[in-house]
């Protein structure tokens, strides 16, 4: 049960939940939070070793080059911060020598202010076409007649006139490169992972802690939104579900406020330095929990537990939700991913990107490997009452799975 927690009592205190304007609830965090030390932004070394091993993984699948656009891989290989619009900013990566950057010219500055890697930045005008560019230098480093890896992310339009600017284009899939190299987190990454989980973790208990009578979601976001800023993290996402939304896994826009007794579901994340967090939390509030709210969330929590006990190097990353969905199935619910039960997948990939390949999933088949990162989050739904959904983020060792953060012992400590 979550205690009431408040420098303010009774209706005075929900009023003041309810009437905070932002600014005031974020520098209320400021004033109880202090940032928390952060590890080391990923070196440009590091992002070396990447560029190097891209080339080897070019080679052996005979991929000529690879085209990245702006996102979170071009952030990986090259350092280079970007947002993607009918601009093309994009690496383009061969399997032999260095990559060069295409930029707009009037954007080259701010590019080049983040670029971590030894790379010619080419840029073009608003009357000339980028992917000229990279067709050109396809050419002169002598691989136009070799496939062209594409991130999965890229847009159609770079693939479509690329293929206009270089007759006999042989584009490919670049997963055998770029996913693969991402797929693999180095001590580094799973460092800053670790701190952006355990900010999270933070954040999410410090609002918690101060939940009212009357709060509505948006109080919450607003107060988790504040508490990570304060904490030295970049909000990514505070979804707050209370009652009969929290049955629904990625919410509802009905009304929802707080009352005693009321089921309240976080589901939060934040970035720092490029890798990000993810973590669900469900309590009751100021009321001990029925018997029904108090079973789910103790087969949520062996759910947890299920999953990273099916968790071993090499097995297939979709017979982690197998060994869930078949405990569910004999606890009566599904059977699958019926109601009530488990409609989602177990977990997914984590790293710069909240959701990202693989998944823990039925008939995902790829195994398990030390470096490998994954949320946990076998929830159960119960249409039209509640649902209860924990989340913990954890990645492979040689050992076995290792949790980033800790799963809440009960029901009555649901933050630890």
């Amino acid at each position: 049960m979550i205690q009431r927690r408040s420098f303010l009592t009774g209706a005075a205190a929900a009023t003041a939940a309810l009437t905070m304007p932002f600014e005031r609830v974020r520098a209320a965090a400021a004033d109880e939070l202090a940032p928390v030390p952060a590890p080391p932004s990923i070196a440009p070394a590091e992002r070396m070793q990447r560029i190097a091993r891209a080339r080897q993984l070019m080679q052996q699948a005979g991929i000529g080059a690879v085209v990245v656009e702006a996102g979170s891989s071009l952030d990986y290989l090259t350092g280079i911060q970007w947002f993607r619009s009918e601009r093309l900013t994009a690496a383009v990566i061969p399997a032999h020598g260095d990559p060069i950057i295409v930029t707009p010219f009037f954007e080259s500055p701010s590019v080049e202010e983040t670029l971590a890697i030894p790379a010619e930045v080419r840029t073009w005008n608003e009357d000339e076409d980028p992917l000229r560019l990279v067709a050109d230098f396809l050419r002169q480093r002598g691989v136009a007649a070799e496939p062209v890896g594409f991130e999965e992310t890229d847009r159609y339009f770079i693939v479509d006139r690329l293929s206009q600017n270089l007759a006999g284009l042989k584009a490919v899939s670049a997963n055998p490169v770029v996913r693969a190299l991402r797929l693999i987190k180095s001590p580094a990454e799973l460092a800053l992972m670790q701190a952006a989980n355990d900010l999270t973790l933070k954040a999410m208990r410090h609002a918690g802690e101060r939940a009212r009578i009357g709060m509505t979601p948006a109080d919450f976001s607003a107060a988790i939104d504040a508490a990570t800023q304060a904490l030295g993290g970049s909000p990514e996402f505070s979804l707050v579900l209370i009652d009969e939304a929290s049955a629904l896994p990625h919410g509802s826009k009905k009304p929802q406020v707080v009352k005693q007794g009321s089921t309240i579901l976080f589901d939060c994340g934040c970035t720092l330095r490029g890798y990000q967090s993810d973590i669900s939390r469900t309590f009751v509030f100021d009321a001990d929990p029925t018997a029904e709210q108090r079973k789910v969330w103790n087969q949520v929590h062996e759910g947890q537990q299920i999953a990273i006990r099916a968790a071993k190097i090499g097995v297939a990353a979709g017979a982690v939700d197998d060994a869930v969905r078949a405990a569910y199935t004999s606890w009566g619910y599904g059977p699958g991913y019926k109601l009530p039960g488990l409609p989602h997948r177990t977990g997914h990939g984590i790293g710069m990107d909240g959701h990202e390949p693989v998944y823990l999933v039925h008939g995902e088949a790829t195994p398990l490997a030390p470096g490998m990162c994954f949320s946990d989050e076998p929830g159960i739904y119960i249409p039209g009452k509640f649902g209860v959904r924990l989340e913990d983020c954890w990645h492979m060792t040689e050992a076995g799975p290792k949790f980033f953060t800790q799963p809440p012992p009960s029901i009555d400590r649901p933050f630890g």
